[in-house]
């Protein structure tokens, strides 16, 4: 059966497991504002973070980039991550492994 979830309805925060123990890595980040993410890295990973709602400064490595709703980033996971929400925000951030290609 195909799995369907509701972002809303999920538990956890600021971090919610859309699909708990399945590849890729699925997360909801809930983050009020002026809430932020330690900095923190995922080796061994390709993330891919799409802002659904609010404003986001987004620490990548040694810059930083201002997210708004709708916008998209892709990133190699070895790097420090740090989001610090501007707004209210909500993002979907899904972590996949990285290919030996």
């Amino acid at each position: 059966m195909t799995p369907i979830r509701t972002l809303a309805d999920l538990d956890g925060q600021p971090h919610a497991n859309v699909f708990p123990d399945a590849e890729p890595k699925t997360i909801r980040l809930t983050l009020p504002e002026g809430e932020e993410v330690a900095p923190h890295s995922h080796p061994g990973r390709d993330i891919v973070l799409y802002l659904i709602e609010g404003t986001v400064e987004l620490q990548l490595g040694d810059a930083t980039h201002e997210m708004t709703a709708g916008d998209i980033v892709r990133f190699d996971g070895d790097q420090e991550i740090s989001p610090h929400a501007v707004e209210d925000s909500t993002a979907l951030i899904v972590l996949a492994n990285q290919s030996d290609d």
